[in-house]
C-alpha cells in the first residue's frame, strides 16, 4: 500500500482503545488518526478528518455500535470493523452488524500470552488492512434482512438430522471465504435444495461467533446448517461450517466423509485455513469434490484450490465484480487453479448443472 491506511477507533473503555492503538500502530501500513469513547464523540472527529476505516464496539454508552454503525451506512458509508467481546449473548448482534453493513467481525484482542497477542495482532492489523480495499455498497433497506425463500406448499421436505442414515455424496462442495463471505455465503446457501451434496465450509471468523453464524443461516436456509464438530459426517442437505480458531479437514472412511477438527497454529496467517481445507478435501475426495474460492483478501485458498484441480476436482472462483475482495479468487485465477469464474448469483445453479 502507497499511504497508510487511517484508523479510528470507537470504544468506550479507555484501556481497549489503548491496546488498539498500540497493536494496530505497530503495523507499518496503518495509522491510527483518533480514537473516541462513543459514537457522538467520533461524529466530531469524522467532521474533521474523514478515516480509510472504523473500528466500532458494540456495546456503547448514549448510542450502541448497531444504531451508529446503521446511520453511517446510510449518510456515509465507511469500511467498518466491528470488535466485539467474544460472548454467546452479544454474537448475534455482532453478527446483525454485517447485515447492517460492516466488513468484517473480530473478537476483542486477547493478551495475556505472547502467542495469544501476536495471533491478535496478525488477525486485527490483516481485517483492518482488508477492509480499507474492499467496496463499499449502500444497500437498501429491503437488502438488509431478506425473508428466507419459501418451499411450494405441496413439497413435504424435511431438514437433514444427525439422526439421518449416513448415505454417500457423490460430490462434496468445498467452499473458502473470507472479507465479505458472510453474505456470499449466505446467498449461496440459500440457492441449494433439500437434497444438495454435502457441504463444507471454512469462513475467517473468530471462535464463538461461527455457532452464531450457523445457526442464523440454518434459520434461513432450506438445508441445515451447521457448526462443525469432530467426526460430523458430511451429509446430503447439510452445510457444516468450520468452528472459529480450529482448522477442519475432510477425511473418509470407506463411503463415508466426515470431518476432523483440529487446533494448532496459524496457516497462511489464519486459523481456520482454507488451504487446510482445501489440501484435505484434494486427498480425501479427489474428482468427486467441487472447490469455490470466494470473497476474500489475501492467498489462503488458492493453494489447496489447485490441489483440488489437480486431483480432479471442478473449481469456480467468484468473479471480480460481485466480490467485496477480490484477493483470494484473483490468486487462484492466477495460479490456473480454476474451472470457471462466476458471478455469485450463477455459482450455485453452475454447480447443481454439474452434479445433476
Amino acid at each position: 500500500m502507497k499511504e497508510k491506511v487511517k484508523v479510528l477507533i470507537i470504544d468506550d473503555s479507555a484501556v481497549v482503545r489503548n491496546t488498539l492503538t498500540s497493536i494496530l500502530s505497530s503495523d507499518n501500513d496503518i495509522k491510527v488518526v483518533g480514537t473516541a469513547s462513543d459514537p457522538y464523540v467520533a461524529a466530531q472527529k469524522l467532521k474533521k478528518e474523514i478515516p480509510d476505516v472504523i473500528t466500532l464496539d458494540i456495546e456503547m454508552p448514549r448510542m450502541d455500535g448497531i444504531t451508529f454503525l446503521h446511520r453511517l451506512m446510510s449518510q456515509h458509508p465507511i469500511p467498518v470493523v466491528v470488535i466485539s467481546t467474544l460472548t454467546e449473548k452479544g454474537t448475534g448482534t455482532a453478527l446483525k452488524a454485517l447485515e447492517y453493513g460492516a466488513i468484517e467481525v473480530i473478537g476483542k484482542p486477547k493478551i495475556d500470552t505472547a502467542a495469544k497477542l501476536r495471533e491478535s495482532t496478525i488477525k486485527l492489523c490483516d481485517k483492518v488492512k482488508a477492509a480499507a480495499c474492499t467496496k463499499i455498497r449502500r444497500l437498501p433497506p429491503s437488502s438488509i434482512f431478506n425473508d428466507p425463500p419459501k418451499l411450494p406448499a405441496n413439497l413435504n421436505l424435511k431438514k437433514t438430522t444427525g439422526k439421518s442414515p449416513i448415505k454417500t455424496t457423490e460430490k462434496v462442495i468445498a467452499i473458502g471465504a473470507s472479507t465479505g463471505g458472510t453474505e456470499a455465503i449466505k446467498s449461496f446457501l440459500l440457492a441449494m435444495p433439500l437434497d444438495c451434496s454435502g457441504i463444507v465450509i471454512v469462513q475467517h471468523m473468530p471462535e464463538i461467533f461461527t455457532k452464531q453464524f450457523a445457526r442464523m443461516l440454518n434459520d434461513k436456509c432450506s438445508i441445515t446448517v451447521k457448526e462443525a464438530k469432530n467426526g460430523d459426517t458430511v451429509l446430503r442437505g447439510q452445510a457444516l461450517i468450520a468452528p472459529g480458531n480450529h482448522h477442519m479437514l475432510l477425511k473418509r472412511n470407506g463411503a463415508r466423509y466426515y470431518v476432523e477438527i483440529k487446533d494448532g497454529p496459524l496457516v497462511g496467517r489464519h486459523k481456520p485455513s482454507v488451504d487446510v481445507l482445501f489440501r484435505a478435501t484434494a486427498r480425501y475426495a479427489g474428482s468427486n469434490a467441487i472447490g469455490i474460492i470466494m470473497t476474500g483478501m489475501g492467498k489462503d485458498g488458492a493453494k489447496g484450490l489447485l490441489e483440488m484441480k489437480e486431483a480432479g476436482a471442478h473449481t469456480i472462483a467468484q468473479d471480480e465484480a460481485s466480490s467485496v475482495i477480490f484477493g483470494m479468487p484473483k490468486e487462484a485465477i492466477r495460479l490456473k487453479a480454476v474451472d470457471n469464474i462466476l458471478p455469485l448469483k450463477q455459482i450455485a445453479p453452475n454447480i447443481l448443472k454439474i452434479i445433476n
